[in-house]
């Protein structure tokens, strides 16, 4: 039986100008809407994220910044979350 590579961890963020923001932004909403898988590539890696995944919104306050995430995941192949 044939087994998949094991995927190395990865904690990459990438900063977009507010043109790409948006355009990634639609794309990704357009996919939410119609139930459909969406696919982004960030750092040469292909990332396809099923219309089951997990949609939440994080907010962090410290004392020099604030931040807001927008999170979605969903659980690996043959691994719940």
């Amino acid at each position: 039986m044939a087994t998949g590579k094991k995927k190395a961890k990865r904690d990459i963020e990438k900063e977009y100008s507010n043109e790409q923001f948006v355009a990634k932004l639609r794309r990704l909403a357009d996919c939410i809407e119609k139930g459909k898988r969406f696919q982004i590539q960030m750092a040469g890696e292909k990332i396809s994220i099923p219309p089951t995944a997990s949609i939440s919104i994080e907010h962090e306050r410290g004392s020099s910044e604030e931040e807001l995430e927008f999170q979605i995941k969903w659980p690996v192949k043959g691994k719940t979350i």
